[in-house]
């Protein structure tokens, strides 16, 4: 097997995002294989500031290592509305659960927020992962050039109540 589609090898542990991981998330999102060629533009200039990630429900993965814990993936949860903002694996770290990982943290984020519903507006390559998580299709968002000059398809997780 591959690095790319082995299953978890190292302990992952999710914790909430604190300032100090603000340039590792943002490098994530800029270093994001899904991101390259025609979609570049849509990540050249974003930023994941301390700002953000103190306004919204943001929260790592993190795989046990050398260094005290790599930062493997993250999301961002935004109550009001509710919405999946953010969620991002690390290239070398796909195909190995942590996005599932991620996704289930946040039902249970959302499940004690009281939220009954979470939007994603989908990034196109990663249409076919939602759907695999347990995302419904529910609609499309437009273009919004210049930064995303494409429509993009719209999801929603539906969070039943425990």
């Amino acid at each position: 097997m591959s690095s790319r589609t082995s299953p978890i090898s190292q302990p992952i542990t999710i914790r909430r995002a604190v300032a100090r991981d603000a340039k590792r998330l943002t490098r994530l999102v800029r270093g994001s294989g899904a991101y390259e060629g025609k979609y570049a533009a849509a990540v050249a200039g974003y930023r994941v500031g301390p700002d953000y990630i103190e306004a919204h429900r943001a929260f790592v993965a993190v795989g046990a290592d050398e260094h005290g814990g790599r930062v493997l993936g993250f999301y961002s949860l935004v109550l009001a509305p509710p919405e999946l903002d953010l969620l991002f694996v690390a290239d070398e770290a796909q195909g190995r659960g942590i996005g599932r990982l991620l996704v289930a943290h946040m039902q249970s984020e959302a499940r004690a927020a009281g939220l009954d519903r979470v939007k994603v507006v989908s990034h196109l390559p990663a249409e076919d992962f939602y759907h695999r998580v347990g995302a419904v299709r529910s609609g499309t968002a437009l273009a919004n050039p210049p930064a995303v000059p494409w429509d993009r398809p719209e999801f929603e997780f539906r969070i039943p109540s425990e």
